[in-house]
């Protein structure tokens, strides 16, 4: 194995020298940092992870942490996130992926663990951990929860008004029985979507049943469950806003298993705008919320938290801020006008 000596060896400079030099220190020329890390590159060095690890008192480890990844974590939402990380992340950096219902023992949580977390918090019962990791000094950001607290860095998408405007838009077409398929109980995106699409019926003087609002759990299994219960009544809504995609595509399956021609009979919409949206048939009208642009700023925003403080400045001269992302209305032909 290539060690820094035999690249001091080639270079003609000292060990120490090639170690700042590969590891970015100003002491060294730029004309000699270049040619070390060409020599280095020739003759394929491979960095000891350990071993710098020890030497910068760094882990190299960036955690990522979800409610959980069992519930109501859909796959598409699993792999957004972790495409928008890799994005922003320096190569030098490994990623673990964790679920905070899964933890045991929040004590495990420490600096010397992870250099830097970031939470994609789908529900409020995620503070205890948020302000654990807080309260331990690890670099946080907060993303896809809005959390009111000016120290922490939030990165979130305006689901309200994402869902406001896909609702506007169906009522625009005629619709007047709309139904919702709710969220997960208990994660703040399924309250903020409903939100949403109480405003936008309470703006046109619309009411809305209590048969028509219908809770599921963001799986395609409960989309296509709780369509068939709205396909039951005595008379069905004409669009249903579903709280995801996979939902979405749960209660499509429905209507054509029941042979209810999507959007002639019922239109529906998403949420999310994961892949598979634009290839349903017909293709999916839905909101896209930017999952992969969310966890690549609150990644950029965690690298600038992790950098050392400068010579005048404190952690507790970094604030937080929450970042909002844009949703987009993607209108393709899942809605029918009446």
């Amino acid at each position: 194995m290539i060690t820094i000596k035999d690249i001091a060896r080639v270079a003609g400079v000292s060990h120490t020298t090639v170690s700042r030099a590969l590891n970015g220190s100003p002491l060294i020329k730029p004309e000699t940092r270049d040619k070390i890390e060409k020599i280095a590159a020739e003759m394929n060095y491979i960095p000891n992870v350990s071993a710098k690890s020890l030497v910068m008192k760094k882990t190299y480890t960036i955690g990522l942490f979800f409610s959980s990844i069992d519930q109501g974590t859909s796959a598409s939402f699993l792999v957004d996130a972790i495409k928008g990380i890799h994005h922003s992340l320096d190569e030098n950096y490994s990623l673990t992926v964790h679920g905070i219902d899964g933890i045991r023992h929040l004590e495990g949580i420490s600096p010397h663990r992870f250099d830097g977390i970031l939470v994609m918090s789908q529900s409020d019962a995620d503070n205890a951990f948020i302000y654990h990791v807080k309260k331990a000094g690890i670099p946080l950001v907060v993303l896809n929860r809005h959390l009111d607290d000016p120290g922490i860095a939030n990165v979130v998408a305006n689901d309200r008004e994402g869902v406001r405007e896909a609702i506007d838009y169906a009522i625009g077409r005629g619709h007047r029985r709309l139904a919702i398929m709710e969220g997960k109980a208990g994660f703040r995106s399924a309250a903020e979507r409903k939100q949403g699409f109480l405003e936008s019926l309470l703006a046109h003087g619309l009411s809305l049943p209590a048969e028509y609002q219908t809770a599921g759990d963001y799986s395609i299994d409960s989309g296509y469950r709780t369509m068939n219960s709205l396909l039951d009544l005595p008379e069905p809504p004409t669009l249903v806003f579903c709280a995801n995609d996979d939902m979405a595509i749960g209660a499509m399956n429905a209507c054509f298993a029941r042979g209810v021609s999507v959007p002639d009979q019922v239109s529906l919409i998403g949420f999310d705008d994961i892949v598979f949206a634009s290839y349903t048939n017909p293709a999916m009208t839905t909101i896209r919320k930017p999952v992969a642009d969310i966890s690549e700023l609150g990644t950029r925003k965690l690298i600038e938290l992790m950098k050392p403080p400068g010579p005048d400045q404190t952690d507790a001269d970094q604030p937080g801020e929450t970042l909002f992302v844009p949703t987009t209305l993607m209108i393709r032909q899942s809605v029918a006008g009446i």
